[in-house]
């Protein structure tokens, strides 16, 4: 109990005390606080198309910050909500493609932003449809044809089915076949198809395959801004005359087309400076994404079937943080991390600070409330003859101890009010015989 009061009232104890706790707070919110990963990966789709040409790029860019990105090939929309959602997978992000994901099947996702327009290019064989003057207009025009709706696992696949059923056109109404683009293209060649869904970006090198398929068209979507109204996630987009080739002049007239915005799907505990970084890329990436987008328009926050998150939000709102805009990547994420550290300390030292002249004031009384507990032990034994000699050897220690107490002029009486009662203490042993 002796031994504890000692440290209790030592002011250096105490400060080492509080300094320890400090540093095991620093070290938790260090903890609590991680650095981004440095290897990531994401689902992208076929490697001909613009989901993995973006995954490519985009894996260029980290890579000059220091952060390695795994660009993975899969089937598409479908099967990157599948890897993302199972924990197993390893994949931190994904491309998928807007309106194909029930959002109440994937609690835990979030939109990073839109990337760019996806639209729904139906390409037909004109020979097929002679009755109809040679044009795919609607598509219940479909109805007895041969046709490619898009793989298993892919977004095609999901919207196609999902337009068809909108144009009353059961499953049974076509002759409906689950191909890959390859293997579609192939089929239009040798007259088994009569036409093809594919979802892609203008800029996607898939497309390009089609341009030489002889009698080959594009639909023109006449009903475009109907079902743009029914589905809030496609909007119309017009595209000029020969805009995917000149060479080959396709599309061969001024054409509307659907088209839902593809869209990049993170978790939604993600690191937010690498949402940051991600961004950042993106919108040199997207810079020449621009046939049928304007330049700036991506990234978006418009038409994204899950939330957006928070970082990304103000990302793109307000643009990148001021440490991410003047510092390297690195050098930013730990100056925010210190800051994310040492802010809520902050809020801990500030009061701290308020009460300091109290607590230098409770230490001094701390000091003092020492002595006195002494002055008390010589008191109680100054009538013992046996202890008289001990008694004036510590009542020397004590003047020798109190001699050397520093104090500010305010709490000068308190130290002078305690000399003057160790001299009492003295005067009265020495009247004792």
């Amino acid at each position: 109990m002796r031994s504890l009061k000692k440290y209790l009232y030592n002011p250096w104890a105490i400060a080492l005390g509080f300094c320890t706790l400090l540093a095991i707070l620093f070290g938790v919110l260090w903890i609590l606080v991680p650095p981004p990963p440095k290897t990531i990966e994401m689902a992208t789709g076929f490697p001909t198309g613009l989901y993995y040409q973006f995954g490519e790029r985009l894996k260029s860019e980290l890579s000059q910050e220091g952060v390695a990105l795994q660009v993975k090939a899969t089937g598409g929309t479908s099967d990157n909500l599948a890897l993302l959602s199972d924990p197993k997978s390893g994949i931190d992000f994904a491309m998928v493609q807007g309106g194909v994901a029930d959002t109440k099947n994937y609690p835990n996702l979030v939109s990073i932003a839109g990337m760019f327009y996806e639209p729904v290019w139906v390409w037909y064989r004109e020979s097929a449809f002679k009755n109809e003057g040679g044009q795919l207009r609607v598509l219940s025009q479909l109805k007895g044809k041969h046709v490619s709706i898009g793989n298993e696992g892919s977004g095609t696949l999901a919207l196609s089915q999902t337009l068809l059923k909108a144009s009353g056109i059961p499953d049974n109404a076509i002759q409906a076949q689950k191909l890959k683009p390859d293997e579609a293209i192939k089929n239009l060649i040798s007259g088994e198809l009569d036409a093809a869904f594919i979802v892609a970006a203008a800029e996607a090198p898939v497309l390009e395959k089609f341009y030489t398929i002889p009698g080959i068209r594009l639909m023109n979507f006449d009903q475009a801004d109907a079902y743009a109204r029914n589905f809030p996630y496609l909007s119309k987009v017009s595209v000029p005359r020969g805009l995917l080739s000149i060479e080959y002049d396709l599309p061969r007239q001024d054409i509307q087309v659907l088209a839902p915005t593809a869209t990049l799907v993170a978790h939604n505990n993600i690191n937010p400076a690498m949402v940051s970084l991600i961004l950042g890329a993106s919108y040199d990436i997207l810079k020449s994404y621009s046939r049928l987008q304007k330049i700036g328009e991506f990234p978006s926050n418009v038409g994204l079937d899950f939330p957006l998150q928070v970082d990304a939000e103000i990302y793109l709102k307000d643009g990148p943080s001021f440490l991410h805009r003047n510092l390297p990547f690195w050098t930013a994420v730990w100056v925010g991390r210190f800051m994310k550290i040492v802010i809520p300390l902050l809020v801990i030292l500030i009061p701290f600070f308020t009460y300091l002249p109290a607590a230098t004031n409770l230490l001094l009384k701390l000091k003092l409330a020492r002595v006195y507990e002494e002055l008390k032990v010589i008191e109680k034994n100054a009538l013992n003859p046996d202890m008289r000699e001990k008694n004036f050897k510590d009542l020397d220690s004590i003047e020798k101890r109190v001699g050397n107490i520093k104090v500010s002029r305010l709490d000068a009486k308190e130290l002078y009010d305690l000399k003057g009662h160790v001299g009492d203490v003295r005067n009265r042993l020495n009247h004792i015989k």
